[in-house]
């Protein structure tokens, strides 16, 4: 009876073919293990913005409401990104006499030039998106805010920020661990966007409760409601 032989090229095939499993286990290993871990993912995520806006100095020292530029929190899905007007409301510049629309703010920066040259042109500032979540995740901020979500429980104490950075996981255990916790985050409706806002004694267990029944509020832990 003739004996089997391997051909001579099963040797190096299958050095080829353990290191593509080593590789494989190492691309693996670093793709959901460090790469996609909420820790390392984008917590701390910092983006240089085309123009150097303070939300420090105007959510924090002016004492801005959240929703002179994000206009939209409390209606849409999203939150709007103002538009160059917006800025301008403040910061206007200059007019052939030298004089601005605003004379107590200060437009004269070499800062603001890009919100000049927007306004001039009628191209918008290109912001970049710094709380960035995968196409496939829907997030609706209005539900959210209406029923006394503040920003802060995602955002962080943005009024404290000289650059605003990703201050939260924004991962799906972490949504998914608000959604079933949520009491502890919920605030009156009128104190969403007062970042500062301390629970008064009277904010107890019971009037907590008497808030979730007012508004309906059922947050949901199944597939559907992120993935749609």
């Amino acid at each position: 009876m003739q004996r089997f032989l391997f051909p001579r090229w099963i040797n190096p095939f299958l050095a080829v073919l353990g290191l593509a499993a080593i590789g494989g286990a190492g691309y693996a290993a670093v793709m959901g293990g460090l790469i996609t871990d909420p820790e390392t993912l984008n917590v701390g995520y910092k983006p240089e913005q085309p123009v150097p806006f303070s939300h420090a100095l105007h959510a924090g020292q002016l004492k801005m409401d959240c929703r002179y530029c994000h206009n939209t929190v409390f209606d849409a899905a999203h939150a709007a990104v103002p538009p160059t007007a917006t800025c301008i409301n403040c910061h206007s510049p200059a007019n052939a006499d030298g004089q601005t629309a605003l004379a107590a703010v200060r437009t004269d920066s070499p800062k603001l030039l890009p919100i000049h040259e927007s306004w001039l042109t009628g191209k918008s500032v290109a912001w970049k998106r710094v709380h960035n979540l995968p196409e496939y995740v829907y997030f609706n901020h209005a539900a959210h805010v209406n029923s006394g979500v503040s920003c802060k429980t995602c955002h962080g104490r943005i009024d404290q920020m000289e650059v605003v950075y990703q201050h939260e996981q924004l991962s799906m255990a972490w949504c998914i661990d608000c959604h079933r916790n949520f009491k502890k985050e919920l605030r009156p409706q009128e104190f969403v966007t007062k970042l500062d806002w301390q629970p008064p004694a009277d904010w107890d267990d019971e009037a907590i409760e008497a808030h979730v029944q007012e508004f309906n509020i059922n947050p949901q832990v199944h597939c559907a409601v992120c993935h749609r």
